[in-house]
C-alpha cells in the first residue's frame, strides 16, 4: 500500500476519484496526491477519525492545507500511547517515491478525546465535510456505539461497507433514506481496492468540487 501503489491500482481498476483516509492521521496524504496529480487520479484529502464515542467518522476536505490543519488538531486530542509494532503494525511515512521518509510513534488504532460532534464542527470549520463511516457494522460505527445519528452536526452523508448494499441497508435503517450513501471499498490492501459503483455529477474533477457536492442535502437530488 505505498502511494504509487496505491494510485496507480486504482487507475487500473479505472477509477477517476479516491480518498486517502489513514486512520487518525493525514501523514501520507500529500505523498498520495502528488502521485495521483501525475497519474490523472484525482485524491481527496482525508482522514478517519476516531472519536471519544470509539465511532470512525470519515472527514474530506477541500484541500491538502485544510486537511493537515485536522490532523494537528487530531493529533493534540489524541492520548500519547506509544504503537506496539509487534501487534499493530508499524505506521510509516513514505514520499511520492515510495521511500520510507518516517514513522509515526504514537498509536493511530485508538480514540481520541474529540467527541462526534467535536470533529464535525472542527471540520466543518474548515471547509470540509464529515461522514460516519461503515454505519451497518456491528463496531466502531455511529449506529452501533450510539444507537443513532446525532442531528447536531448536519451530517448529509453515511458510508455503508462493501459487505451491503444500499437497498439492504435501507430495509435495515430505513433513516438512510435521507442520507447520500457512499460505498467505499475501505481498502487496506491493494487487492481490496474496488472497482467504479457510483458517479458523481461534479462541475469540475477537483477535491473542492466533491466535498461541496457531499455537503448538499440529499432532498431533490440524484443519489451517488
Amino acid at each position: 500500500m505505498t502511494p504509487n501503489n496505491i494510485v496507480n491500482m486504482s487507475r487500473l481498476k479505472g477509477l477517476d476519484i479516491i480518498a486517502v483516509t489513514d486512520h487518525n492521521s493525514a501523514g501520507n496524504v500529500a505523498a498520495v496526491m502528488t502521485c495521483g496529480q501525475q497519474a490523472g487520479v484525482l485524491v481527496v484529502p482525508g482522514m478517519e477519525i476516531e472519536t471519544s464515542e470509539e465511532v470512525h467518522v470519515l472527514a474530506f476536505f477541500p484541500s491538502l492545507d485544510k486537511c493537515l490543519q485536522m490532523d494537528s488538531m487530531i493529533t493534540a486530542a489524541m492520548p500519547q500511547l506509544e504503537n506496539r509494532e509487534e501487534i499493530f503494525g508499524a505506521q510509516h511515512l513514505l514520499n511520492e517515491r515510495d521511500e520510507y521518509v518516517g514513522s509515526v510513534s504514537r498509536m493511530l488504532v485508538t480514540a481520541g478525546k474529540l467527541s462526534i460532534e467535536e470533529v464535525a464542527r472542527h471540520a466543518q470549520i474548515l471547509g470540509g465535510v464529515t461522514v460516519p463511516a461503515h454505519v451497518d457494522r456491528s463496531s466502531y460505527s455511529v449506529l452501533s456505539n450510539l444507537g443513532f445519528i446525532p442531528p447536531e452536526p448536519g451530517f448529509t452523508c453515511v458510508e455503508i461497507s462493501k459487505n451491503t448494499d444500499r437497498d439492504h441497508a435501507i430495509r435495515r435503517y430505513p433513516f438512510l433514506s435521507d442520507y447520500h450513501i457512499l460505498s467505499s471499498s475501505d481498502a487496506h490492501y491493494l487487492a481490496d481496492i474496488s472497482e467504479p459503483q457510483q458517479t458523481l455529477d461534479l462541475p469540475q474533477l477537483s477535491a473542492e468540487a466533491v466535498v461541496s457536492f457531499l455537503k448538499t442535502h440529499r432532498t431533490g437530488i440524484n443519489d451517488i
